[in-house]
């Protein structure tokens, strides 16, 4: 068992999304899809994520939106 608060893409996903109510999640969009500010959240939310210990260094190589 991990001591990680997010173990899986899509539980990170999810939180990016509750998180900025104002960024528009469009179903069938890959991350090169989304604007460049979205983008820069995103890569912001995920450092944030490891940096803090909330999800492992491997997930945070491999998560995208």
């Amino acid at each position: 068992m991990s001591n990680y608060e997010f173990t899986t893409q899509s539980q990170v996903r999810r939180a990016f999304w509750q998180g900025f109510p104002t960024f528009k999640q469009v179903q069938g969009w890959t991350q090169n899809d989304y604007n460049a500010t979205v983008r820069t959240e995103w890569v912001d939310f995920v450092d944030m994520l490891a940096k803090g210990g909330h999800i492992s260094s491997a997930l945070a190589q491999r998560v995208t939106l």
